[in-house]
């Protein structure tokens, strides 16, 4: 008897072992690798607005213009983006677009235009340390009715030049301090906006351009800069 006990041990303990090795495995296979996305609410006449990834809502409050989410952790690869009204359900998208999201990478995605031509603007974010005493900063023109436009430190030099509607510049080295600029017209020296940016060392900023030159009725969303920190 004790060795026909013996031997049913000796056979149920292998069993035993590759049932563990098969969980680990398992939790091994739920690692699931990642994307960083931020979504922004750049579209001056829209309503607040519901975020749904792969038909998920992932915002617990309505996102309003012209404000941002911070980064979500996102399963890589392509994913669906929707953007709805608030409250309207998955089903009743105005942006409906399918982003490729690489590992390990950070992304902005922005509600750009007018409500009755809202897109998505899809930018990769380079979010490498600034060296020493340097902060990063980009400048995306979001203004849907404004021409291109430069930007100008005031007093100083151009910082990005011939910027027009939906483009973003690359993150660009500026000594930290703080920066009176002016968004001009191409060819004029007429400040459109002007804006203050306390740049800190290490930080990453990105700046764009929002709302109306020339505001629709009932709409008081003019022309102005909002300012993100990236990291």
């Amino acid at each position: 008897m004790k060795k026909w006990m013996k031997l049913m041990m000796l056979a149920v303990v292998p069993t035993l072992f590759l049932a563990s090795c098969d969980d680990d495995d398992d939790d091994m296979d739920l690692v699931v690798d990642q994307a960083s996305v931020m979504v922004v609410h750049a579209s001056p006449d829209a309503p607040g607005v519901d975020l749904y990834v792969d038909n998920t809502k992932v915002n617990s409050a309505a996102l309003n213009y012209p404000d941002n989410t911070g980064y979500l952790d996102v399963e890589a690869g392509e994913r669906n983006f929707k953007v709805t009204a608030a409250g309207a359900g998955v089903g009743s998208p105005v942006i409906n677009a399918d982003v490729d999201l690489e590992k390990d990478m950070s992304y902005t995605v922005f509600a750009a235009d007018m409500l009755s031509d809202i897109t998505p603007v899809v930018l990769e974010d380079d979010l490498i340390m600034p060296a020493s005493g340097q902060a990063h900063v980009r400048f995306v023109h979001l203004s849907p009715d404004a021409p291109d436009v430069d930007v100008v430190v005031q007093g100083g030099p151009e910082l990005f030049t011939d910027i027009e509607f939906k483009e973003a510049t690359a993150f660009t080295p500026v000594a930290a301090g703080s920066y009176t600029v002016e968004v001009q017209p191409v060819g004029t020296d007429v400040a459109a906006v002007t804006a203050t940016l306390d740049l800190q060392p290490g930080k990453i900023y990105t700046v764009f351009a929002k709302g109306f030159l020339n505001p629709p009725t009932d709409n008081m969303n003019t022309l102005g800069a909002e300012v993100i920190v990236n990291n």
